[in-house]
C-alpha cells in the first residue's frame, strides 16, 4: 500500500492508492506526483469537489469505475464525453456532467480526517476554490 498525504484548503488527510483495483490509473497518477491543483465545487454531481483537467490525457480507460463514490473516495474521469477530472466525494455523489451520468476510476481512498470532509466541501461551496496537493508520505 502506498500512503499519500492530501492537503486540501486548511485540511490534511492520509490516503492510500487503490493499486489492486485500479493499477493503471494509480501508475498514471504517480507519474505526475506530487500533484497540485485547485478544487471547485461540483455542478451536477451532489456533494463533491473536483479538479477540472480539460483535455489532459492520463492514457487510461475505465477500471474500478463508479458513478457513486462514497465520502472519502477519489475518482479520475479519464475524459471522453466530458473533460478529464479528479473528483473527491464528501457526501452523496451521483457523478454527472451536462452530458449526463458519468463513471470515474476509484483510485484513492482517504483513510484519516474523514470528519473534516463535509467542512471542506462547505468551505469550497461557500468560499470558492481551494488549493489541493497530493504527495507521498
Amino acid at each position: 500500500m502506498t500512503k499519500l498525504c492530501i492537503t486540501a484548503g486548511p485540511f490534511s488527510f492520509d490516503a492510500k492508492l487503490e493499486r489492486e483495483a485500479a493499477p493503471k490509473t494509480c501508475a498514471a497518477f504517480e507519474t505526475v506526483m506530487p500533484f497540485r491543483g485547485k478544487i471547485v465545487h461540483v455542478r451536477w454531481s451532489g456533494e463533491g469537489v473536483w479538479v477540472p483537467l480539460g483535455d489532459r490525457n492520463f492514457g487510461v480507460s475505465y477500471e474500478n469505475h463508479t458513478s457513486h463514490p462514497a465520502p472519502g473516495q477519489i475518482i479520475l474521469y479519464p475524459g471522453g464525453i466530458s473533460e478529464t477530472e479528479i473528483l473527491l466525494a464528501y457526501g452523496g455523489v451521483d457523478f454527472s456532467s451536462k452530458m449526463g451520468q458519468l463513471a470515474g476510476n476509484h483510485f484513492i481512498t482517504i483513510t484519516s480526517g474523514l470528519d473534516n470532509l463535509m467542512t471542506l466541501g462547505n468551505l469550497v461551496l461557500w468560499e470558492g476554490a481551494q488549493e489541493i496537493d497530493f504527495s507521498f508520505t
